[in-house]
């Protein structure tokens, strides 16, 4: 059988710990046998990010700018935990999926994989609720410090022209911890944007939501910015499509989504889409069960499992043990890589070979092969567990057929 033939590289960024395991079972046995792969190959892992002092993400990152499509693997974030983990860390080295963004900027559209056999927590939830995470900035790009003695903090901003605006942050009596963090208007109105034109495409209601009634010059920008650029040029089509756009506090939002019937896009700022992804995405079954794609304003777009490394496992799997690590997430965004290069590329072949893969992986899954996470919670009978390695073969003799 002839492979698929590729043009354009693939920006691959490797990854950390179980995931890394599974991107290599999952190039084996589910792409390299159908396709003539090509990657531009980055290891991210967190030595050798280490290694090249992080200078390795930002090459990644610069990569997918060139060529327009990266699939990315899970990474660890070290903590003060990870440090003690990992002696030969030189330094706590920040998140790269947060360089990243900062560089790539745009918005992260996070959607889980929904089955008529895994039901979701939430009875009422009918229809997938898509997160749209904006990409840049806030915690994500902040600096910290610890101080030791009483003191101020102040902030300022000294601008081109030479003025300057100050403003007294706070006066501590002791030792004090402090954070600065920062937004551009013009990354705000491309993530307004996106978000508007994304629900157009999908033909869903947007939500937005933050707290401006305590923030109300940081979040309030936020909100002026989403509802400036629906009101100038989104609107007219919303309204010709039916469609509803929604603004409301963030609180307010998760009392409303929990009670919701779903089918609608929620549009977050960076910190609250990381978090509210995750809890969506169990919420519908399983962490490994939703996908993720940055799509930058200059149309590049990075594909990745919305979830981490499996840390659990992969002890687990050094100590020699089986283990039953759900690979679906991945390997959906190594699918949506594909199609979309594919895409770009006018490659029938390469987009009719990613909606077979996907198509493999689902069908596995409803024939009653699984892994553990879903084993437990399907409405199946006698679903059948399979191990981490197991479930990948399950696809591949489909994928093959």
């Amino acid at each position: 059988m002839d492979k698929i033939k590729m043009t354009t590289p693939l920006v691959e960024m490797d990854g950390d710990e179980m995931t890394r395991v599974l991107w290599a079972w999952i190039k084996e046995k589910l792409i390299l046998p159908f396709v003539d792969l090509k990657t531009e190959y980055y290891d991210l892992g967190l030595l050798h990010r280490n290694e090249t002092r992080d200078q390795v993400t930002i090459d990644a990152a610069n990569a997918t700018k060139r060529l327009g499509v990266a699939v990315k693997c899970a990474t660890i974030t070290p903590n003060r935990q990870r440090m003690e983990e990992y002696p030969q860390l030189t330094e706590m080295w920040k998140s790269p999926n947060g360089t990243i963004r900062a560089i790539l900027d745009g918005t992260a559209f996070r959607a889980p994989i929904v089955l008529p056999m895994i039901h979701p927590v939430v009875k009422n939830w009918e229809a997938p609720i898509t997160i749209a995470r904006h990409a840049y900035g806030d915690m994500y790009k902040a600096v910290d410090m610890v101080t030791e003695e009483p003191g101020t903090a102040t902030l300022t901003f000294k601008g081109e022209s030479g003025a300057e605006k100050t403003l007294t942050v706070q006066t501590v009596s002791g030792p004090a911890v402090w954070q600065g963090q920062h937004n551009t208007e013009k990354s705000i109105r491309a993530f307004a944007r996106s978000c508007f034109q994304y629900a157009i495409n999908q033909r869903q209601d947007l939500w937005f939501s933050t707290k401006d009634t305590i923030s109300k010059v940081y979040d309030g920008e936020f909100k002026r910015i989403f509802e400036e650029e629906y009101e100038t040029t989104y609107k007219v089509e919303f309204e010709r499509l039916g469609l509803t756009y929604f603004y409301t506090l963030i609180d307010d939002a998760v009392a409303r989504v929990i009670r919701s019937r779903g089918d609608f896009i929620w549009a977050l700022k960076n910190y609250d889409g990381d978090v509210m992804s995750d809890m969506v995405s169990s919420a519908f079954g399983s962490l490994a069960m939703m996908t993720s794609v940055l799509v930058s304003p200059a149309g590049v777009y990075e594909y990745e499992a919305a979830h981490g490394t499996v840390q659990r496992h992969y002890y687990k799997h050094l100590e020699g043990k089986e283990t039953s690590t759900n690979s679906v997430a991945t390997i959906f965004a190594w699918s949506g890589a594909l199609r979309k290069r594919g895409e770009l590329d006018e490659l029938p072949e390469l987009v009719a070979f990613a909606d077979h893969l996907e198509a493999a992986t689902l069908a596995t899954i409803e024939a009653g092969e699984m892994t553990g996470d879903l084993a437990r919670i399907t409405t199946l009978p006698n679903p059948v567990t399979l191990s981490t390695s197991e479930f990948i073969k399950a696809i591949a003799r489909r994928l093959a057929a």
